[in-house]
């Protein structure tokens, strides 16, 4: 790890690097945060993506750092009250997660089409989809 703090440090001494540096870090940070962002109703790391993106973006800019330990603390108390909750709340939660991807693969269904490895019995037994 000291390595990379002394290859960042030389970057940032000099004016010319450290602004191409900030640039780089701020273009790569912004994307990877829009699209997590993107991705967060499909089913997969949407949310990892997004705070990779802001942990990057936090390595340069301090905004990017609040809103990062923002959704930390948030993340960290929704998955402690989470924990503290029964039975009957838990599996509430995983059967919205669950009614929510599949609501979400269902639209991406319907906008892009339904791709071809998919059967077509189950296509047609799923109303509105074409196969």
């Amino acid at each position: 790890m000291d390595r990379v703090r002394v290859v960042r440090e030389r970057i940032r001494s000099r004016r010319a690097t450290r602004i191409v540096y900030r640039f780089v870090v701020g273009l790569l940070g912004v994307a990877l945060t829009v699209g997590g962002l993107l991705l967060v109703p499909l089913p997969g790391p949407g949310w990892l993506i997004v705070f990779a993106g802001l942990a990057l973006l936090a390595t340069e800019f301090e905004p990017a750092r609040r809103v990062l330990e923002f959704g930390r603390h948030r993340l960290s108390a929704w998955t402690a009250w989470l924990g503290r909750q029964g039975l009957v709340v838990r599996a509430a939660v995983v059967l919205g997660t669950v009614a929510c991807v599949a609501g979400a693969i269902y639209v991406v269904a319907l906008v892009v089409g339904v791709p071809g490895w998919v059967p077509h019995e189950f296509v047609a037994w799923v109303p509105g989809l074409q196969p």
